[in-house]
C-alpha cells in the first residue's frame, strides 16, 4: 500500500464501521448534521471568501457570495423544507394478478460517497454534493482541487470543527493523492471536473465497481434567434460568459446568431461588458484566472483565430488590478477546427457563430459532443419546442443563462461527455440512496397457484397471465 492510499484507507474504514453502527439515521439527526453544515457555512463565509480571492489572484467577494455561498444556503432550506417528505416510502402499483400485494419503495442511504471537486468554485461544487449526500442519510470523504491551496485547507479545518472524522472527512493534496482517492471502495463516488480527468476516474473506480456520478463540462452552446431582443441577450451572455472569468462549467461556450446580427449582438455585448467592468471599478469587480496554463492556452486560441481572419474584439479596461487576468475578448466566426471551437474554452473568449437557418443551428450543436447546458434565447414557442426536441444537453435555460442550476428543484448533470447521473435537492437524494423495492405479501400468495404439479389450475391461470 503507498503512502497516499494509507491513510485514506483509514478514514474510509472508519467512516465504513461507524455507518454500520448507524445505518439508517432519523430525519432528527439528518436535520442536525444539515444545521451543522449551514452554521460552518456562517462561520466561515468571510474567510472562505478571502481565501478564494488568494488563490484565485483575485476574486470579488460579491462573485463568491452570488455564486457559491447564497446557492448553498438556498439549498440547504430547500433540504430541510423537504426531507422528510423525501424520506418516507413510496406506494407503488399493484397489477392485477397481485391484489393481495402492497408495494412499497424504501430509500436506504449507500454508505461512504467520495466527492472531488473541481478549483473553480471550491464551496459550490464540494458543499453542494455534501448537502445531498447528508440528506441521504450517508457519511462522507472529500478531496478539494489542490490548485487552490489556502482554500482547501480552510475546508479542512471548518469541515473537522464542525463534523467527526467518521461522519464527514476532508483529505488535501496533489495528483498522488487524487488517484488513489478515486480509486478507493467507495459506496458511490461524485468527481466534478474536466472530461479527460473524469475518463481517469471512471477507470479507477472500475475495479471496484464504484458507482459514480460525473459532472463534466463541454462546450455549451446558446442561440439568438431574431425574436428575442439583442440588447436583452447580449446582458445575460455578458453576465453568463464573464462572471468568474469564465471559469464556470456551463457558462456559454459558443453563440450562434443569425448572420445579419452578428455584429450588432458583438457590440452590444462588448458594450454589456465594459458596462460591467469600467476602469474605475474593473480591478474590485473582474477575476483572475487560475493557472499560468490556462491563460497561455487561450492566448494561444485567440492568436490562431486572429490569424485565420477572425474579428477579435476585447475589452482592455479589465485588466486593470491584481492578479493573473486576460481581457474579455469576442471572437467572431471562426474556423470550426481551431482550438477555440474544439476544446471547452474555459475563460472570458465567447465565439460568435453565424447561422442561416435555426435547422442549421441545431445541426451544428447535434454535430458535436452533448454539452452540460444549453441556452436558447427565443420568445417563439415553436422555436423553442424545435430546439428542446431536436438537441440534447445536461440543462436548459431558455432566455437567460446559468439560472437553471439555482433552481433546487431541478436536477443537475450532464449527458454523455458532459456527465453521468444528475443531483441536487431531491433528485440529489434520491442519487444518494437505494431505493429498496419491499414486496408485502398480506393475504393470499398467487405463486401457489403455479406451483408444480401443473395441471387444470396451472393452465387456467396461464390463460388469464398471457392474455
Amino acid at each position: 500500500m503507498d503512502a497516499a492510499a494509507s491513510p485514506l484507507n483509514a478514514l474510509l474504514a472508519a467512516q465504513k464501521n461507524a455507518f454500520q453502527t448507524d445505518c439508517m439515521p432519523s430525519h432528527a439527526a439528518r436535520i442536525e448534521r444539515l444545521v451543522r453544515l449551514e452554521r460552518l457555512i456562517e462561520t466561515y463565509g468571510g474567510r472562505f471568501s478571502a481565501a478564494i480571492d488568494r488563490d484565485f489572484g483575485h476574486r470579488p467577494d460579491s462573485e463568491t457570495a452570488l455564486l457559491e455561498l447564497a446557492p448553498l444556503k438556498a439549498a440547504l432550506r430547500h433540504t430541510k423544507k423537504h426531507l422528510k417528505a423525501w424520506m418516507r416510502p413510496e406506494r407503488r402499483h399493484v397489477s392485477l394478478e397481485f391484489l393481495t400485494f402492497r408495494n412499497r419503495v424504501y430509500y436506504q442511504p449507500l454508505g461512504v460517497v467520495g466527492i472531488m471537486a473541481p478549483w473553480n468554485y471550491p464551496l459550490m461544487l464540494t458543499l453542494g454534493p455534501l448537502i445531498d449526500v447528508l440528506a441521504a442519510g450517508n457519511r462522507a470523504l472529500i478531496k478539494p482541487s489542490e490548485l487552490l491551496p489556502e482554500t482547501a485547507d480552510l475546508i479542512q479545518a471548518a469541515i473537522g470543527e464542525h463534523f467527526a472524522a467518521e461522519e464527514v472527512a476532508v483529505v488535501t493534496g496533489g495528483p498522488e493523492v487524487a488517484a488513489a482517492f478515486a480509486a478507493l471502495p467507495f459506496d458511490h463516488l461524485v468527481f466534478t471536473g474536466s472530461t479527460a480527468v473524469g475518463r481517469k476516474v471512471m477507470a479507477a473506480a472500475a475495479a471496484n465497481l464504484t458507482p459514480l456520478t460525473l459532472e463534466l463540462g463541454g462546450k455549451s452552446p446558446a442561440i439568438v434567434t431574431e425574436s428575442f431582443p439583442l440588447k436583452k441577450a447580449a446582458r445575460d451572455l455578458a453576465f453568463g460568459k464573464m462572471m468568474n472569468a469564465g471559469q464556470t462549467c456551463i457558462a456559454p461556450d459558443y453563440v450562434l446568431v443569425p448572420r445579419p446580427l452578428m455584429e450588432p449582438l458583438s457590440e452590444a455585448i462588448m458594450a454589456r461588458i465594459a458596462a460591467f467592468y469600467p476602469q474605475k471599478t474593473a480591478g474590485r469587480d473582474y477575476a483572475g484566472l487560475v493557472g499560468a496554463r490556462s491563460l497561455e492556452r487561450l492566448r494561444k486560441g485567440i492568436g490562431e483565430a486572429q490569424a485565420a481572419g477572425c474579428t477579435i474584439l476585447t475589452h482592455a479596461d479589465a485588466l486593470t488590478g491584481a492578479g493573473q487576468r486576460l481581457a474579455p475578448t469576442l471572437v467572431l466566426d471562426p474556423p470550426a477546427d481551431c482550438l477555440l471551437m474544439r476544446e471547452e474554452i474555459f475563460g472570458p473568449v465567447l465565439p460568435l457563430v453565424p447561422y442561416e437557418t435555426l435547422e442549421e443551428a441545431i445541426a451544428f450543436i447535434r454535430a458535436r459532443p452533448r454539452p452540460l447546458a444549453l441556452y436558447l434565447f427565443s420568445h417563439d414557442r415553436g422555436e423553442q419546442k424545435e430546439v428542446l426536441v431536436n438537441t440534447y444537453s445536461g440543462n436548459v435555460t431558455l432566455n437567460g443563462t446559468l439560472l437553471h442550476i439555482a433552481q433546487n428543484d431541478l436536477p443537475f448533470g450532464g449527458i454523455g461527455p458532459s456527465g453521468l447521473g444528475a443531483y441536487h435537492g431531491r433528485d440529489g437524494f434520491y442519487r444518494f440512496s437505494h431505493a429498496r423495492g419491499v414486496a408485502d405479501v398480506r393475504g393470499p400468495n398467487p405463486s401457489r397457484l403455479a406451483m408444480p404439479p401443473y395441471g387444470a389450475i396451472t393452465r387456467m391461470l396461464l390463460r388469464f397471465l398471457l392474455r
